[in-house]
């Protein structure tokens, strides 16, 4: 099987890439500024962007498979144009190369965020509507992204989309942001949490039903891949359980809206993300305590697994990799 990944540097895409090369798929990569890695893992690197559709037909053409996560994250709204541009036209013009290239399956990774969230008691499934305001862009953006690619399945793509919630666990080398934020918990270097909370998904988890969803995705269907919800406050007393470590302060999240600018300013001069943004508060409060997985229980065998092994999983990997000690 021949497989292009966009987004290969990234948590999942480094983990997803992995986990092919395992099962023997031949495997081209496309990097635009950082390889993390990928120089050993006998890929090969097409050197690119996503707003090159040049690079992007090289990348697709001879290919089965092509796995699209490239994507600009962002909590707040400084970077809009750039997160549109790459989350929007970089996916339109993925799924020009992929019809040039006329490959067999198109796997696109969306966000739980491109689904209108609704109270936090409603239960969240692959019916909810999208997004359609672009009050916060990177929900937006990934909303938008995730129209063109189930609009390019009516036209005969044979295109899926998947929707993650908050990916955690090892092979983090490049250091997400979730990833950055569990080692600050871990070291005590986490000064205070927020009340709220989040479900969280294991990265080899998302990875496998991504997999799965090569032969068994049906083309045009979203799959939320979710995992566990649990608040700040629990997921830190699970990790004390791990390290020892002391269980931060928990902070009312308007109190934690005033100190927002703060966050804001330290960032800037420390050239850092900040702790915390008007937006990342806002998911953490309004975010959904029960999103479905059953779609993709049933359709991709997918199996997530508890979120305390992946937490200990998670932690055993960062000592492995000397980033605790």
């Amino acid at each position: 099987m021949k497989v292009a990944v966009t987004g290969a540097t990234g948590h999942i895409g480094n983990c997803l890439v992995q986990e092919l090369k395992k099962q023997g798929a031949t495997i081209k990569v496309l990097v635009y500024d950082s390889r993390n890695g990928l120089d050993e893992m006998e890929v090969d690197i097409v050197e690119g962007d996503l707003l090159k559709p040049e690079s992007l037909n090289k990348l697709c053409e001879g290919v089965d498979v092509v796995f699209h996560l490239a994507a600009q994250i962002a909590i707040d709204n400084l970077t809009s144009a750039k997160v549109y541009e790459t989350n929007v036209t970089g996916t339109k013009n993925m799924i020009r190369a992929a019809n040039h290239g006329s490959v067999k399956k198109f796997i696109h990774f969306s966000s739980i965020h491109a689904f209108q969230i609704g109270s936090p008691d409603q239960i969240l499934d692959e019916n909810r509507s999208l997004v359609e305001t672009n009050k916060t862009i990177y929900e937006f953006s990934k909303a938008e992204g995730e129209r063109e690619v189930i609009n390019a399945a009516k036209e005969g793509l044979n295109a899926i989309v998947l929707n993650p919630t908050a990916v955690i666990g090892p092979f983090d080398n490049k250091g997400s942001l979730l990833g950055q934020a569990l080692r600050k918990i871990y070291q005590n270097k986490l000064p205070f949490l927020v009340s709220g909370g989040y479900n969280w998904v294991d990265v080899r988890d998302v990875v496998s039903a991504a997999i799965h969803a090569i032969e068994a995705g049906r083309s045009g269907e979203n799959y939320i891949l979710s995992g566990e919800y649990c608040s700040l406050r629990e997921l830190s007393v699970m990790i004390s359980k791990i390290s020892g470590c002391k269980i931060p302060v928990i902070v009312p999240v308007p109190l934690a809206r005033l100190a927002c600018p703060f966050f804001k300013l330290y960032s800037s001069v420390t050239n850092t993300k900040p702790l915390y943004t008007y937006q990342s508060l806002d998911i953490l409060v309004n975010s959904p305590l029960n999103i479905s997985n059953a779609k993709a229980k049933k359709e991709l065998g997918y199996k997530p697994r508890p979120l305390e092994q992946t937490l200990r999983d998670t932690f055993n990997w960062y000592r492995e990799e000397n980033f605790i000690s």
